[in-house]
């Protein structure tokens, strides 16, 4: 991958039984303080409905150095800190290279 590609990444997270609460409340404070670092395009929260224990997390960096920033960057140490012992397993995460096509609005994160 090119660093100067946009990349995009879905993280998702099982919260362990009883720990959604916490769990959505980490995840909303690393959404604050993502939103204020270099090279972030979109960080958003989801809930899964049919499961409410799993949230994604979907990503849109300006390049993979931003991406690469974000992952030795504060807000994302603090998060981890603050999940510990929160989840049911191990977070999933991808990260994907865009393939944009069609409507520049439609067929891009």
């Amino acid at each position: 991958m090119n660093q100067t590609d946009g990349v995009v990444v879905i993280a998702t997270m099982q919260a362990a039984e009883g720990k959604e609460t916490q769990v959505e409340e980490a995840l909303r404070a690393a959404v604050r303080a993502v939103h204020a670092e270099p090279g972030c395009e979109r960080y958003a929260l989801h809930r899964d409905p049919r499961s409410p224990s799993t949230f994604v997390m979907l990503e849109k960096w300006a390049s993979g150095s931003a991406l690469g920033a974000h992952g030795k960057g504060a807000a994302l140490a603090e998060l981890t800190a603050a999940l510990d012992g929160l989840l049911a397993k191990p977070m999933d995460v991808q990260v994907l290279t865009p393939l944009p096509d069609g409507d520049p609005q439609r067929g891009a994160l």
